[in-house]
């Protein structure tokens, strides 16, 4: 067992504040990492270092680059008029991850709640207003998560946007594979709203 203090405890208390990790979990990680330091342990702090000097976030939509755009919004082929929003950068890979969309992102960094005093003034807002017309923006696909503030949020963004530029969001009901039996109330009922012709 190392001593408090030690560089090793030192590395355990940082690892058990990331998400998904406490304090066990955290030393079960940092002993895995020890034991293999030149396989694992000094390639991932010279990639953290890497990470820590050169990453930034992207002036366009907000992601997480090394440049000052990300590869999505420098890349010309993904200019197609589309604008996905999101809440924040996992959200934006969660969506990548899929392959499905070919257009580009926009990341609020948040949603609106009052409980946690974040205001319109606090998101990405006067960046989308001015990227609707600068990249010629026929279509923003609201992505946002279906709790309270995201879909507060998402009406906050609708009506801002209302008749500048056509306004969708996500489908949300029944994932692929779900049964009925195993879903909740809210998700069934907003499966039965959103019903189209097969």
């Amino acid at each position: 067992m190392t001593g408090p203090g030690t560089p090793i405890e030192a590395l355990i208390e940082l690892m058990a504040r990331l998400p998904g990790l406490g304090p066990r979990s955290a030393r079960r990680a940092v002993l895995h990492l020890v034991r293999r330091r030149g396989q694992l342990l000094g390639p991932l702090a010279e990639a953290m270092a890497e990470v820590a000097r050169t990453a930034r976030e992207c002036v366009s939509c907000g992601n997480i680059a090394t440049d000052d755009l990300c590869p999505i919004c420098a890349d010309p082929k993904r200019a197609t008029g589309l604008l996905c929003v999101v809440e924040d950068v996992g959200d934006l890979w969660a969506m990548e991850r899929t392959g499905a969309f070919t257009g580009r992102y926009h990341v609020l960094g948040g949603t609106l709640s009052a409980l946690d005093d974040v205001g319109p003034e606090d998101l990405g807002l006067p960046r989308l207003e001015a990227r609707i017309g600068a990249e010629a923006v026929t279509e923003v696909i609201l992505a946002l998560n279906a709790t309270v503030d995201g879909l507060t949020t998402a009406h906050y963004v609708a009506d801002l946007l209302e008749g500048r530029v056509q306004v969708t969001s996500l489908a949300q009901g029944v994932p692929v594979g779900g049964e009925l039996d195993y879903l909740d109330d809210g998700t069934i009922g907003a499966a039965l709203k959103a019903r189209r012709r097969l």
